[in-house]
């Protein structure tokens, strides 16, 4: 099966700062980034910008919310508080910084720094199997992370991105009664993920996080499977033949 070589960092929630989020990618990959936002912003403008320096101001925007420009693509989902950037057959030149951003008419913009490094002949860190898995509610989904030599030490999450709630190795019980369980083979440098008893609130962004690396995964959760009911038999009259000494006799067996 495809392995989606993809880094991300997921963002709790985009705010004026100066953390940097560093990723190290390959030529001819994609990236796709979620950007969380507060409620407050849901109006306001949202966009990918790039800068050769490290500095915000001088960022050339490359797209805004639902548009694409080139190789890049923003899509804003306001009923989740989040927008999304995908940059597509990333080159050598796409080296730089780069901030997903708000525009704030009345103040300064609130953003998310990172630093791209695309260099070829660099194994990724961490990669997932599927990028999208999908289970029915009720039912059970898997997702297998992979991991370089040099990171079985690292502690091993599952977070989810829109609250940043991260489980680690063993069985939790969430919130919503669904279960996690992770387990990590550091000879075959991978975990994988169990999520068990899903519920229709499970859906959406996740990530395999290794450190302070993690790859997204996009959890959807369908209608459960219809119950099937079996017919129920329909007994037909029936007859039992005896035998005696004086014939065949054959009375009615239903009475």
């Amino acid at each position: 099966m495809e392995r989606f070589w993809v880094f991300i960092f997921f963002l709790s929630s985009i705010r004026n700062g100066s953390s940097r989020r560093d990723l190290s990618l390959q030529p001819g990959g994609y990236i796709t980034i979620p950007c969380h936002y507060d409620k407050q912003y849901i109006q306001h403008k949202k966009l990918w910008c790039f800068s050769w320096i490290s500095a915000y101001k001088y960022c050339t925007i490359q797209a805004y919310a639902n548009n694409t420009a080139d190789r890049v693509t923003v899509t804003d989902y306001p009923d989740q508080n989040l927008f999304t950037v995908t940059m597509r057959n990333l080159k050598t030149g796409d080296t730089g910084s780069y901030w997903c951003a708000v525009e704030i008419e009345e103040g300064p913009d609130v953003y998310e720094q990172f630093y791209i490094t695309v260099t070829s002949g660099v194994d990724p860190v961490v990669s997932v199997v599927e990028s999208s898995v999908e289970g029915q509610e009720g039912g059970v989904v898997r997702i297998q992370c992979l991991y370089s030599a040099g990171y079985q030490s690292e502690q091993k999450q599952w977070c989810r991105s829109k609250d940043q709630r991260c489980y680690t190795v063993g069985r939790i019980n969430t919130s919503q009664n669904s279960a996690v369980q992770i387990s990590d083979d550091g000879r075959r440098r991978s975990f994988s993920v169990e999520m068990s008893g899903l519920k229709k609130s499970d859906a959406g962004w996740y990530g395999c996080r290794i450190g302070k690396l993690e790859v997204p995964v996009l959890l959807s959760v369908s209608d459960a499977a219809p119950a099937t009911t079996m017919p129920s038999a329909t007994m037909s009259p029936a007859t039992m033949t005896l035998y005696s000494s004086s014939g065949m006799i054959t009375p009615p067996f239903n009475k």
